[in-house]
């Protein structure tokens, strides 16, 4: 039973997770990069909003 074989599906295996939770940890990068985004460009625009309002009631 110890052939290569078993020895080649463990590391095929261990590659296959490491590949995995790469690309988990990746995603999750990217999904937090978008999210920090999403709140500074929602953060502008309230603050021009703000300041276009403030500008028509003076």
């Amino acid at each position: 039973m110890g052939g290569r074989g078993v020895i080649s599906d463990k590391w095929s295996m261990r590659v296959l997770w490491i590949t995995a939770i790469g690309s988990a940890i990746g995603l999750y990068m990217v999904a937090v990069e978008r999210q920090t985004q999403n709140r500074e460009k929602m953060m502008a625009e309230a603050l021009r909003a703000a300041a276009e309002a403030d500008a028509n009631n003076t």
